[in-house]
């Protein structure tokens, strides 16, 4: 610290001197130099082959490929979210059975990987062969279908991703909904509002502040995640490059290709989370 006498009123002053951080310096230094590096590298390295990742970019190919992982990540994450609501419901219920089989279901798909349960949807057919729909315990059957003929990619891609996602969202609505304070919900019912309109009015504006963050991180990771459904032979965006580079051998352009998609794909997604979640906060 230092300190001087002031001229006129005789006052003492006090100026702060900021201390010095010389390890900051180094470290920003580093990472200059670091991205420096990776710069060149990217501009003078040959081997990235930028002329076939441009050409490649908006090809025919590959943009049907980004279409059909927009929609698959579309479909699932509306599947997962409606099942998700559900869940939760069922999670805070007061019957044991209904709680007990929505606590079933979370510990198993959140305790299993995807890429297990996907080959697992897409194999059904081994454990059922036909697939009936009628009256249980021997009763009449109304409809037989082959599990082959049902359980296609696709199907077993939808199922494994929104089943898998609908997990997650369960106990991500569930926080929501408990993170606002009983008291609220019992001042409600004091004033003579229904549970729907309690819900409508007070709880669900209030959970929406801290369902909204993770849901959009589980949009975000549910888009990335639909690159494993390419172990189905599903030509969405990463199998059709796999495809692409399968022919022509150019592994690493391709590769660079779909990662510039997935980037910016993400990067709106975000933007759009960042959107929402203002909206949402604007009153806290």
């Amino acid at each position: 610290m230092d300190s001087s006498a002031s001229d006129d009123r005789g006052e003492l002053e006090i100026r702060a001197i900021p201390a010095r951080h010389p390890w900051r310096w180094a470290g920003a230094a580093l990472v200059v130099l670091l991205a420096a590096m990776l710069v060149r590298s990217f501009l003078t390295n040959p081997r990235y082959e930028w002329d076939v990742v441009f050409s490649w970019l908006l090809a025919r190919t590959i943009i049907r490929g980004l279409l059909l992982t927009l929609a698959l990540t579309a479909v699932s994450m509306l599947a997962g979210i409606l099942l998700g609501v559900l869940l939760a419901v069922m999670r805070g219920s007061p019957n044991r059975l209904l709680s007990g089989a929505a606590g079933s279901y979370i510990w198993f798909f959140r305790g299993t990987p995807l890429l297990v349960q996907l080959v697992f949807w897409f194999n059904l057919s081994a454990l059922y062969p036909r697939i009936g729909l009628g009256i249980p315990f021997g009763g009449p059957e109304w409809a037989s279908l082959d599990a082959n003929a049902l359980i296609s990619p696709m199907t077993a891609a939808f199922l494994g991703l929104a089943l898998n996602e609908a997990a997650y969202l369960a106990e991500i609505v569930r926080a929501g909904i408990v993170s606002v304070p009983a008291g609220q919900v019992q001042a409600a019912a004091a004033l003579g509002l229904t549970r729907r309109k309690t819900m409508r009015r007070i709880v669900l504006p209030q959970a929406m502040r801290v369902i909204v963050p993770p849901t959009g991180n589980q949009t975000i990771s549910m888009l990335k995640t639909s690159s494993l459904v390419s172990v189905l032979a599903i030509p969405e965006l990463l199998y059709s490059a796999q495809i692409v580079y399968s022919r022509t051998f150019q592994t690493i352009p391709l590769l660079i290709v779909v990662s510039i998609w997935y980037l910016l794909l993400t990067s709106a997604l975000t933007a759009v989370q960042g959107r929402i979640e203002r909206r949402y906060g604007r009153y806290a």
